[in-house]
């Protein structure tokens, strides 16, 4: 008859243990080990007495911990890109890798090791995208970007203030997404002053229209630094900290840009639509506010929304890097036009420079209008930092850039994207 025992016998098979705890109980063991002869381990170690005050942990809540493919590296450049200090020394793996090393970084802690793939703890790939963004505050947030850029990051989005304060966005050499700010320039509140709110006439959304989405993102994305939030549909996108908001709309095969108008009372703004030989949808309930959708008398799309904040003719801010700074409206018939948008918005026009062009008095962003197109399009300005380095990012970016031009009103250069949607940069002043 079998032994139970025997039957139930297995052979002993080595485990790999976790190479984290591997690598600090060799570490605890050494130090063990390195004790003046006559000196004990403390039992309290080893047999501990019963706890009966609360258990202190030893690191402040959440702590990111990040997976990178050379941690000798990047612990260096993290060091000397961003100002990290080293809290231990870092336990190396009897392979070279780094299997935990901890920074002092910001006034937290960051904890980093060399990636490690049989356990699934993986460094980012390549391509673009995170799905991490780490927060990092600082004195001054242009020259910590700089110094990151000069480092080896990529830059994102560049420096610009904000209503919460101002910071940019890198990617650094190892993939992670960090946002350099400096919260202590925001006016103080998340409040938006009133000039930051769209007045009666003015812009309070503007929607790019594209053939493809995902290409168009990319593009604006190296050009002028958007980063994106997901829009109400899967060809839809946010663009994220700009004003007026601004987003993009895929499948589109006229490209031009959408706008909604503010108006100080959507039910009657319909009826002046109307009344001016446009179309108008009934009002609904949208994004906390009314809204309608219009098309003019000579077939352009717009929406109106409620407005509020800024009153007729007060000074409105100065747009940021990426930020909409100037709108081209290209219509059939001006004349009919200047009417149809004088009854409806209340907008007042001046001759322009060019034959047939008016301005727009007093709306934000600044606009402008000519006659002549074959379809009513509207050609956005975008405001930059540095429009010569800009243009050599559409260039690069597959787009068409002219060459700087210097104009009254700042420095402007003419632009298609990757998919032949036109648009100008401006450094404006």
């Amino acid at each position: 008859m079998t032994d139970p025992f025997d039957a139930l016998y297995a052979p002993v098979e080595p485990v790999d243990p976790d190479p984290v705890f591997a690598a600090r109980l060799r570490a605890r063991l050494a130090r063990a080990l390195t004790l003046p002869e006559g000196v004990d381990m403390p039992r309290t170690v080893l047999h501990p007495e019963p706890v009966t005050s609360p258990e202190v942990t030893a690191y402040p809540g959440v702590v990111p911990y990040l997976a990178v493919a050379d941690a000798h590296r990047a612990l260096a450049w993290y060091r000397d890109a961003l100002g990290a200090h080293l809290r231990d020394e870092p336990i190396v793996m009897p392979d070279g890798r780094i299997g935990h090393a901890e920074l002092e970084l910001g006034g937290g802690l960051v904890m980093v090791s060399d990636e490690h793939p049989e356990i699934g703890f993986t460094a980012p790939g390549p391509g673009p995208g995170a799905s991490v963004l780490l927060h990092l505050e600082v004195a001054d947030v242009d020259a910590a970007t700089r110094r990151a850029v000069d480092a080896g990051a990529r830059l994102e989005r560049p420096p610009a203030d904000q209503d919460y304060g101002r910071n940019a966005v890198v990617i650094d050499p190892f993939g992670h997404r960090w946002m350099i700010s400096n919260p202590s320039t925001a006016a103080g509140s998340t409040t938006l002053s009133p000039a930051a709110v769209p007045g009666h006439g003015d812009v309070s959304y503007a929607s790019l229209w594209v053939p493809d989405v995902e290409v168009a993102a990319r593009f604006y994305e190296a050009v002028l630094g958007w980063s994106y939030a997901p829009g109400s549909a899967p060809q839809g996108r946010q663009v994220d900290h700009v004003r007026p908001p601004l987003g993009m709309w895929g499948g589109q095969e006229h490209q031009t840009m959408f706008l909604c108008f503010a108006v100080d009372d959507v039910t009657a703004g319909v009826g002046r639509v109307r009344a001016a030989g446009g179309q108008a949808g009934e009002p609904r309930h949208e994004h906390g506010g009314l809204l309608a959708d219009c098309v003019d008398d000579q077939g352009m799309a717009f929406s109106l929304s409620e407005a509020g904040g800024r009153a007729s003719g007060e000074a409105a801010d100065a747009p940021g890097h990426g930020e909409l700074a100037y709108l081209t409206i290209g219509v059939g018939d001006t004349r009919r036009a200047r009417a149809f948008y004088s009854a409806v918005l209340g907008w007042r026009f001046t001759p322009g420079h060019m034959a047939d062009g008016w301005n727009v008095e007093g709306v934000r962003p600044m606009a402008g209008m000519h006659g002549g197109a074959e379809v009513a399009v509207v050609v956005p300005m975008y405001a930059v930092d540095d429009v010569h380095a800009a243009v050599e990012r559409v260039r690069a970016a597959g787009g068409t850039a002219t060459d700087p031009e210097r104009m009254p009103y700042g420095v402007t250069s003419d632009c298609t994207d990757d998919q032949g949607s036109r648009f100008y940069l401006g450094q404006l002043g």
